[in-house]
């Protein structure tokens, strides 16, 4: 008995997957859960997403899939969170190769139905973003759920597409995307959330972060990401909805475009052409700016005060919570700085840790 979950952008949505799938199942037939290799540059300096060439100690599944065990590593300068996954969570996990487009990727979920015969199969995504049309604003990383999106639909097996946490990833404001959403699959809760609590304190998700946090209760508005984006926290963010693969797919211009794709430069392509920018050039260009920042010393005596005047600010702007990438972008130290900034500001003001996030208080 298995079940196959696809994570749909990759990182956060493979720990989410976990989350969910014990939420629902619990401890037995654990899930194989396909996913890209495709970390914050903090963790993979280099741009995009890797395939398997990029690893060592990889193991075959089938012809085209193989898995990322916790024995497997990326290859310098390469870096990537699955060993640390599969070694820290019960479950199987594939690697998605977008490298030969949308069919590639869809002969690697039809081996997959092959070889294992799931008795489900789910599309997870974290936020909602693969219900972009394409042209929204505030839009920032639509390639790799418009890729998996458009698999799972040429797949030859029913495919149920579930959204988790509508809004949390900044992509797509709750708003956009309430009257998309289908049944109330779950309400995920703090005992939901306990399976990851480890996996949380390092992987650097903020929206499968934030999306645990709200299932222990965390209410508010939590600012993320480079930019200082506002994330409300409602009863609502906890919950897992079902959505009509077919309405998605409709109604995502970019994953139409690639459905006949054969590698990741024609998916770049119609990216640029859909949305007017690929992320992976975004990433391209931060990495070759990330390499002429000097370096910043982590130090107590200029870091807290440089946080109470960002506390200050944020406070000032109704926001209640923020995660620890966003902490480590506004007090511009680099991304390999943030598990020594996080455990710096946890032992210095406990109180304040809401895990994974971080608690601005009312008052100072």
């Amino acid at each position: 008995m298995t079940r196959l979950i696809v994570a749909a952008g990759g990182g956060g949505d493979a720990v989410a997957a976990a989350m969910l799938d014990a939420a629902l199942y619990g401890a037995d037939d654990q899930a194989v859960i396909l996913t890209y290799a495709w970390d914050r540059l903090l963790v993979d300096p280099v741009p995009g997403p890797r395939g398997p060439s990029d690893f060592t100690g990889l193991e075959p599944l089938t012809p085209f899939v193989w898995s990322v065990p916790a024995e497997a590593r990326p290859i310098s300068p390469a870096g990537s969170t699955l060993p640390r996954l599969a070694a820290e969570l019960p479950y199987t996990f594939a690697l998605i190769d977008p490298h030969h487009g949308a069919e590639g990727v869809t002969r690697q979920l039809e081996e997959l139905v092959r070889h294992f015969e799931p008795t489900s199969i789910d599309l997870l995504d974290v936020g909602g973003d693969v219900l972009a049309r394409g042209d929204e604003p505030t839009l920032k990383s639509p390639l790799a759920d418009a890729l998996t999106l458009a698999a799972c639909c040429q797949v030859n097996a029913p495919v149920r597409l579930l959204v988790a946490g509508p809004g949390l990833d900044g992509e797509l404001p709750l708003d956009e995307v309430r009257s998309l959403l289908g049944p109330l699959v779950r309400t995920l809760t703090a005992k939901d959330a306990e399976p990851v609590r480890s996996v949380l304190e390092w992987h650097p998700s903020e929206a499968t972060g934030i999306l645990a946090a709200t299932a222990r209760g965390v209410r508010g508005i939590c600012e993320v990401r480079d930019a200082g984006l506002s994330i409300p926290l409602t009863n609502e963010s906890p919950t897992v909805r079902k959505v009509d693969l077919d309405e998605a797919l409709n109604r995502n211009e970019l994953a139409r475009a690639i459905l006949s794709t054969t590698s990741l430069d024609e998916v770049e392509a119609h990216s640029r052409e859909v949305c007017g920018y690929s992320e992976i050039d975004y990433e391209r260009n931060k990495a070759a700016w990330l390499k002429d920042q000097p370096a910043v010393e982590l130090d107590p005596g200029t870091v807290l005060p440089q946080l109470d005047e960002f506390e200050n600010e944020a406070r000032s702007r109704g926001v209640t919570h923020t995660t620890f990438r966003h902490l480590t972008e506004v007090l511009n130290l680099s991304g390999s700085q943030r598990d020594d900034l996080r455990q710096l500001l946890i032992s210095s003001r406990p109180e304040r840790y809401v895990a994974p996030l971080w608690q601005i208080p009312a008052e100072a």
